[in-house]
């Protein structure tokens, strides 16, 4: 097991305002110097000379980085770092391991004559977190030691939310984090002085879903009332004009209240899938709000974020994308490296790198997955093997996971047959493109170089199983 250290952490957090400048002059750089287009990470990380870790930080503003390094990142856009730049961050009692911050475990003070077991002080630590712990079925909460980084994504949608008018795309299967990200951007918009508004399309009523009038009345009521305006929308809706004008007025109307950027997130909207004349006209709003905050300096406040789950891209025409301007953000599974930081941070000793393969080996690198998995190990109800026996049986703990993904297939029994050869297959297969891309939107396959393989051993045992019963 990894020793943990309690020490002072010294360093400095950008403020807003730093931030800021800093962002403004990098964008300065990438119009004059690279035909406006974004610079990658990478490329980023070269002209400042740091580690992508370290841009983690520093987009962070709640995370330390010693100030000669930010005088760096500064230094390499032709800034001087100025004292109003930066905070110095002097938190006690931080604890450090592998230079990432983790929830505070303090070591107890050991001696010759009086030491602790490994098995005593793993429980101790167990004790400690045993607070945290919940199953893991919805976002990881802001407070939670539990959230994984999945470097650059993270940077990446920090440093856009800060551009003028920007969109952010957040998609991927169910169950990969969606929402868990959407959380920290929010949070991390409101240190910068934002006012966040999170809208889960899951919450509008079945009714409210056929009329776009409707519709946009509700949706324009709620943003107002996050943002503590009174709605007031029969004064300013003017059935004369539509809906979709009246809904832009109004938008840009509590833009003008606020005066400040507004991160506005549309979570879950392949609810509107569903309804093909909705989503077509809302996707067409949407797009006509980013045109207008590119050129129109009332707009240039807001910052629009749109999350959906690819599931019911199975179903949707393949030339007729939702939604497709701003940043992508594809949510990846996490890494062995990762798996086991996760382990540790649930008092578990994987330390040999043997018991995070083995479960990696069953589900792959699936959060959702593998956080299941890391709550029953922790809770002491079963051993990894029992575990992974249970699975390769019968789905075990992974029941309600593998059945959701059955009753997609039921609807849709020519892409179960297609599935089915993909987990009867003893090595990948070649599909045609239509299918592989209705199966990936289902999170059910991956791809090795050109060939396609199902994504987890779990998924092969359990649904070669299952598809065997109606091919």
């Amino acid at each position: 097991m990894k020793q943990y250290k309690s020490r002072r952490k010294r360093g400095i957090v950008l403020t807003p305002a730093g931030l800021k400048r800093l962002q403004a002059a990098i964008l300065a750089v990438e119009k004059a110097h690279n035909n406006g287009d974004r610079f990658t990470l990478d490329e980023l990380g070269l002209r400042m000379n740091v580690s992508s870790k370290t841009l983690s930080r520093l987009w962070s503003l709640d995370r330390g980085v010693d100030q000669k390094t930010v005088k760096l990142c500064f230094s390499a856009f032709n800034l001087e770092l100025c004292s109003k730049d930066y905070t110095i961050l002097d938190e006690p009692n931080q604890t450090e391991t592998s230079g990432e911050l983790l929830v505070t475990l303090d070591t107890p003070e050991q001696s010759s004559s009086d030491s602790l077991s490994v098995d005593s002080f793993v429980n101790e630590q167990r004790d400690k977190l045993k607070h945290f712990w919940s199953y893991p079925d919805g976002p990881v909460p802001l407070d939670s030691p539990f959230y994984v980084e999945r470097p650059p994504i993270e940077e990446l949608v920090y440093r856009e939310v800060t551009q003028p008018g920007c969109v952010i795309r957040i998609r991927a299967p169910r169950q990969m984090g969606k929402s868990s990200l959407v959380l920290r951007l929010c949070a991390f918009g409101q240190k910068q002085g934002y006012r966040a508004v999170n809208l889960n399309c899951y919450q509008i009523d079945s009714d409210g879903l056929t009329d776009l009038n409707q519709l946009l009345r509700n949706l324009c009521w709620r943003i107002a009332t996050e943002l503590d305006i009174n709605p007031n929308l029969n004064d300013i809706w003017d059935e004369e004009v539509g809906c979709k004008l009246n809904c832009s007025f109004y938008l840009q109307y509590l833009l003008k209240q606020i005066q400040s950027p507004v991160v506005l997130v549309f979570n879950e909207v392949d609810r509107f899938f569903e309804y093909p004349h909705i989503a077509t006209e809302f996707f067409a709003l949407l797009r006509s709000w980013c045109e207008e905050a590119r050129q129109n300096a009332n707009w240039s406040n807001l910052r629009l974020v749109v999350v959906y789950s690819t599931e019911e891209y199975a179903s949707l025409d393949i030339n007729r994308s939702p939604f497709n301007i701003g940043l992508p953000i594809r949510l990846v599974e996490f890494t062995q490296q990762q798996v086991e930081d996760l382990a540790q941070r649930h008092a578990l000793d994987w330390s040999t790198g043997k018991e995070s393969a083995q479960l990696m080996s069953l589900v792959g690198g699936h959060p959702a997955l593998i956080r299941i998995a890391l709550y029953y190990l922790c809770s002491q109800v079963i051993t990894l093997q029992e575990l992974i026996q249970e699975a390769l049986a019968n789905g075990g703990i992974y029941r309600y996971h593998l059945w959701r993904h059955w009753a997609k297939l039921q609807e849709k029994p020519s892409l179960a047959k297609t599935y089915a050869d993909v987990v009867t297959a003893k090595q990948g297969i070649s599909l045609d493109p239509i299918e592989a891309y209705k199966l990936e939107s289902l999170g059910l396959i991956c791809f090795k170089g050109d060939r396609i393989v199902p994504r987890c051993e779990l998924y092969r045992t359990y649904f070669a199983k299952q598809l065997a019963t109606i091919v």
